[in-house]
């Protein structure tokens, strides 16, 4: 059986609406992150779906030491804060350091444990001891199987409130494919498994120095995880996304998210 897992008034499991976790892979400035975040509050309001807002503030594991990373830990979080506050969104973010967890803790609603810092024990322990909702986004290297030791890890803290995201898996070099069984797999340890849908699209290192992808089979991936039980979808989207400084080749643009939503939708209910 599925736990209901809680984020403020949010819902998350078998029963609730479908869940979308969706925002820019990193911020890139103030105005850029506000604007995407506003546009998603309204889009919620418009169609009627439960959403948590995700952006990095600090991407730790870019490609190339060259690559944008953002604008760090404290200014990031201030951002964050502030499309909370006055947005009134629940916030979702990607710590990548001990050192991080605490101040990052007293800011997000979620803290996310990245796919590459999964096995990463006492990291993950620290990080479930705030008590804070935590989302494990899924390694590319584990088989969905290998999630309940992830699981068992949290809970050993005495932390309960767990999401897991499929990214996809690694497949040779520079390529990922997902096996939507997973989904069923991974929610056979008693939590809701959100799918990732540009990251699973996602070409690691494809660019050389940088990741590339191909958005464009995004929303297909999408529909297709709905259809086999996924409790959400997470999206990284921009408004102009081949420029975007980060993830750019697998985002989503911000217009079309209106129809692909109400496509998720449907098929939600259709499976429910």
């Amino acid at each position: 059986m599925i736990k209901t897992i809680k984020i403020n008034n949010i819902s998350i499991g078998v029963g609730s609406p479908l869940l979308i976790i969706a925002g820019p892979c990193v911020i890139e400035d103030k105005e850029t992150t506000i604007y995407i975040a506003r546009y998603l509050k309204e889009l919620a309001q418009k169609l009627d779906f439960p959403l948590i807002f995700k952006a990095s503030y600090d991407k730790a594991n870019r490609t190339s030491v060259n690559s944008f990373r953002g604008p760090g830990i404290t200014r990031g979080l201030q951002i964050l804060e502030q499309i909370k506050s006055e947005l009134g969104l629940a916030i979702l973010s990607d710590v990548h350091s001990i050192n991080e967890i605490k101040d990052a803790a007293d800011i997000l609603d979620i803290i996310q444990i990245p796919a590459f810092l999964s096995r990463q024990t006492d990291f993950i322990l620290e990080i479930a001891r705030t008590g804070k909702p935590v989302n494990i986004k899924k390694g590319q290297f584990l088989a969905p199987w290998d999630i309940r030791n992830v699981v068992e890890k949290i809970t050993s803290t005495g932390n309960n409130n767990i999401l897991i995201t499929e990214r996809g898996t690694m497949y040779g070099y520079n390529n990922l494919i997902v096996d939507f069984r997973g989904i069923q797999i991974m929610q056979d340890t008693g939590y809701p498994v959100i799918f990732d849908a540009t990251h699973s699209i996602q070409l690691p290192g494809g660019g050389g120095n940088s990741s590339g992808g191909d958005r464009k089979f995004a929303p297909a991936l999408a529909l297709a995880a709905v259809a086999a039980g996924a409790d959400g979808i997470f999206m990284e989207v921009h408004p102009d996304p081949d420029r975007a400084l980060c993830d750019g080749p697998n985002s989503l643009r911000l217009d079309s998210l209106n129809d692909l939503i109400i496509k998720l939708k449907a098929v939600r209910k259709a499976v429910s």
